[in-house]
């Protein structure tokens, strides 16, 4: 994520979330201060990840076509999936371009920091899904 995560409710509810993610996965944010090289150089990304970028002119999904997508992700064997999320400018063209996917998680636009705990909350619930908790009815 681009951008530190300033409102301390909004970090609140990230860290909720991410913390119930991590009941069926290792998760981990990493906020970079802004998108300047040596900031992006701290990005370790692996070539065999599976890049999502977040973008406002991606695919959308429903919730449940969202947890259907990572199950399947899942099921194949990816190890390691990065979800970039970025600040009002997005990411550089050279992180842009290792994105193998581009998702939208709304025609509505919002902040970026609430971007995040959407984001956050929509991998919980893709989970819940998959493992039949009842959280998402």
């Amino acid at each position: 994520m681009i951008g530190k995560t300033r409102r301390p409710e909004i970090q609140a509810l990230l860290d909720n979330y991410v913390g119930r993610i991590r009941h069926y996965m290792e998760a981990e944010v990493i906020e970079l201060r802004d998108a300047g090289p040596s900031s992006l150089r701290k990005l370790k990304i692996d070539p065999a990840a599976t890049v999502v970028l977040l973008d406002a002119g991606g695919k959308q999904y429903t919730s449940q076509q969202f947890a259907r997508w990572l199950g399947d992700l899942r099921d194949r064997g990816t190890r390691e999936l990065i979800f970039l999320c970025g600040d009002a400018e997005g990411f550089p063209g050279e992180i842009r371009a290792q994105a193998k996917q581009r998702i939208s998680l709304s025609t509505l636009t919002m902040p970026h920091e609430f971007a995040r705990v959407v984001l956050a909350e929509q991998i919980y619930r893709a989970f819940a899904i998959l493992a039949g908790h009842p959280y998402p009815r």
